[in-house]
């Protein structure tokens, strides 16, 4: 297909994006998009690559789809923002299947939907042989609050964690270890049942998460000192609010244990593997935040578990500790591995 041809294919896909009351003067279909804002406007960016970002094998062009809006949303929720519109690039092999493109195109659409933000317009390209690479740029409005930056913890915050630990990290090592999913497994014992049950659930996780990005205004509005989008597991991002603060977080292992190892992480992985994955799973994109004592959200909906405190830093420097003592995971590198 030409260029032309295909785009005239995605652009009413993103038809169903909601636009009414979303600040959208211009959408899709000009040199650029225009957007009305009132307040301060949030940018953050994110691309997926194919081979190394998903594996075909793995994940279908509707999970992509929703994987990149879920990991761009996130990081504007971590700001204390609400998303107000995406920018979409695609750079494909001329021979990419029409089907794999219209699969990923609903996807996204589906993500903006879900983010209740309009999907604004942006590129396609040519790419080598075998190449795809999938962009998006997200659109934030703060709404009237200051940003929440991860420089603002303060000894004597509590450190709190809203979402899942670990769950994505450990889709990704069932499927790494040769997993299929086996949600159309038979049933071979009760304890089999939910074992198989377990590890569907933590892979589907890793292929589509849905991040609680609207806690993040939520926990603006309550006082949060700062906050970020856990993309490359707790320790590491953890160790980014611990660094831009100076300060530690003393993270309480007898919480993480009970509230984020026990259950499907532990069942699909065991002890030893799902205690890495809930301390350096990367892609979970769950936010963690700090408060000021007593300042934690009561969210029943998407609610905040409080995992450690913020001390002073020592003359280690800042850092994470797990009870007590610095782990010896980290998290995702793209570069270190």
């Amino acid at each position: 297909m030409s260029e032309s041809d295909l785009l005239a294919r995605i652009i009413p896909m993103f038809g169903d994006s909601p636009h009414a009351g979303s600040g959208v003067v211009v959408p899709p279909g000009d040199d650029a998009a225009v957007l009305a804002t009132s307040g301060s406007i949030v940018l953050s960016t994110d691309s997926m690559v194919r081979g190394r970002d998903w594996r075909d094998d793995w994940s279908s062009g509707h999970d992509v789809g929703l994987k990149v809006v879920a990991q761009n949303v996130a990081d504007i929720g971590a700001m204390g923002a609400v998303p107000t519109g995406l920018l979409v690039s695609v750079a494909a092999d001329p021979g990419t299947e029409l089907d794999w493109v219209l699969d990923l195109t609903r996807g996204i659409a589906d993500g903006a939907e879900d983010a209740g933000c309009p999907v604004l317009g942006g590129d396609l390209s040519s790419a080598p042989e075998g190449v795809v690479v999938v962009a998006l740029t997200a659109f934030g409005d703060l709404q009237g609050r200051a940003p929440v930056l991860r420089s603002g913890a303060r000894p004597g915050d509590v450190v709190a964690v809203c979402g899942s630990l670990g769950w994505s990290g450990a889709g990704l090592s069932l499927y790494a270890g040769g997993a299929q999913d086996p949600i159309s497994a038979p049933v071979r014992g009760r304890h089999l049942a939910r074992v198989d049950a377990a590890a569907s659930l933590l892979m589907w996780f890793h292929r589509s998460p849905r991040p609680p990005f609207e806690s993040g205004p939520v926990a603006a509005d309550a006082g949060a000192t700062s906050m970020i989008d856990l993309s490359d597991g707790l320790v590491r991002d953890g160790g980014r609010i611990a660094a831009a603060s100076f300060v530690e977080l003393a993270l309480d292992e007898d919480v993480l244990r009970r509230e984020f190892l026990a259950g499907p992480v532990d069942l699909a992985l065991g002890d030893d593997a799902g205690w890495r994955q809930v301390l350096s799973g990367g892609e979970e994109h769950s936010l963690l935040a700090t408060f000021p004592e007593g300042a934690v959200p009561q969210d029943p909906h998407a609610p905040w578990t409080v995992i450690g405190r913020v001390v002073e830093a020592g003359a280690e420097g800042p850092r994470v500790t797990v009870g007590g003592a610095v782990p010896s995971v980290t998290g995702w590198d793209h570069f270190a591995g």
